[in-house]
Parts: structure tokens; C-alpha cells; sequence
């Protein structure tokens, strides 16, 4: 049943991030961006923002995975770095705000989603765990593997979708992506195709053929351009209708 006509909004649940601080809080804080809530309140969803529990960078995934029967659909959101170790690299000295059991929580997110079938939708950091959830590794550091000339971080940049992919039938042939990372995907995990790169060859978007259920992963941030940009309102639209 659409919104329209009175359906309920499929609920997306988002996992918060750790904050060391926020305004008017006494306490460190779990956070989400309001742009990203604001994105999926428009693109038709109800943001469920949740606590990401695994103490001490250990996640049982029978109890995420009882968490997530709430879920229509889940958004793996942008964030601080995964620790090298989850991917079996060193600990790269530029990586910042990292936190194991962020890490680990996110990680049996993805894993459950993936082998139940719930829609996922991952964004930046959401992207690089999925990959490194399905045996991949990251690029750890852009500028030292590419020099600084590459970096996207505060860029704005043309990326070229492949035809026929899922993303294709969301945004079309090209898009222009609101990017902040400093890392990005190197070897692919198990069964993840690129269906979309920037003007400089960075992977930008990937999907998965043989997932049971919706999953598409981006490296930029939709959520930062949805207001003005429809095709970025429509990668959120296409969560939400495939949780609905």
C-alpha cells in the first residue's frame, strides 16, 4: 500500500555512531547525521536510529540478527575508519575515530543482512564494511596510495554508472556524487561487482548478483545533496521501496 494511500512508512533502521560529544549533552553521545534521517523521512521511510552493542569489538549475530527483525530495511551509514584488523591489515597511522565495537556491530549488521535478505542500502564507511564483511580489503589510506591530487575528500565529482546495474535503474547513466573519505575499496569481497566509478577509476558503486534480498553500495554521500538533487533522494527511495 503506497504512502498515499495511508500505508505505513517501512521502517529503516540506521545503526547510531559513537560520539565523544554533542550540544547539550552531558555525556559521550550516539549519533546519526540529521541530513541522513531527514533523507529518508523524504524518501518516504521511517529512520529507526539503534545502539551498535558489541562489547568489546565482539558481536553476537543471532542477537543483531533478532535486533534487526524490527527492520523493513537498513541503512549503513558513513563514519569514523574500520581498524585494520578486520580485513587483516596493519593499523594504518592516519586512521581516525576508530572503535572496535562500532566495527564489530556494523559488520554482523551486514553479514545478517545479507544472508537474510533484508534491503540494505551502505554508504561510504557502510560500503568498506560490507566489502571487508565479505573477505575484501580497503585502500587505507587515498593519499599515500594515490597521492593527495586524488583525494575526495569535500568533493563534488562526476561518477559513470553501468548500464543495466541496479544503480542504473535509480539514477541513470551518470551522477554527480558528494564525496568525503579518505579510504576506499581495494580487492573486492566474495561476489561484489563494480557498477560505478569516478572520473579518476575510484570504485564508487558496487552490488552484489547473488544476495537474496536488495543491496546496493555507494562511496559518496546522497544524503548530502538529496534536497536539490533528485537522483540522490531516489538512491534513498530505492531502500525504501525495496524494505516496503
Amino acid at each position: 500500500m503506497s504512502l498515499e494511500a495511508g500505508g505505513e512508512r517501512p521502517r529503516i533502521l540506521i545503526p547510531a555512531r559513537f560520539s565523544g560529544s554533542a550540544s547539550a549533552l552531558r555525556y559521550a553521545a550516539e549519533v546519526t547525521s540529521r541530513n541522513l534521517v531527514e533523507a529518508v523521512w523524504a524518501a518516504g521511510g521511517e529512520p529507526l536510529v539503534v545502539h551498535p552493542h558489541a562489547p568489546g569489538g565482539v558481536a553476537d549475530d543471532a542477537e543483531v540478527a533478532r535486533r534487526l527483525a524490527v527492520a523493513d530495511g537498513v541503512l549503513l551509514p558513513g563514519g569514523g575508519d574500520l581498524a585494520g584488523r578486520w580485513s587483516g591489515q596493519p593499523e594504518h597511522e592516519t586512521l581516525y575515530d576508530v572503535d572496535v565495537e562500532q566495527d564489530a556491530f556494523d559488520l554482523a549488521v551486514a553479514r545478517v543482512c545479507l544472508e537474510r535478505g533484508i534491503p540494505l542500502l551502505a554508504i561510504c564507511r557502510g560500503l568498506q564494511v560490507v566489502n571487508v564483511a565479505r573477505g575484501g580489503r580497503v585502500v587505507q589510506d587515498m593519499d599515500e596510495a594515490y597521492g593527495e591530487m586524488r583525494h575526495h575528500r569535500h568533493r563534488v565529482h562526476s561518477v559513470a554508472v553501468d548500464a543495466g546495474s541496479l544503480l542504473a535503474g535509480v539514477v541513470g547513466d551518470k551522477v554527480e556524487a558528494s564525496c568525503y573519505h579518505h579510504q576506499c575499496l581495494a580487492e573486492l569481497g566474495e561476489g561484489m561487482a563494480v557498477v560505478a566509478r569516478a572520473e579518476d577509476d575510484v570504485i564508487e558503486a558496487v552490488e552484489i548478483a547473488d544476495t537474496p534480498g536488495w543491496f546496493l553500495g555507494v562511496q559518496w554521500h546522497p544524503e548530502d545533496t538529496w534536497a536539490e538533487d533528485e537522483q540522490q533522494l531516489a538512491v534513498l527511495r530505492g531502500l525504501v521501496d525495496a524494505a516496503r
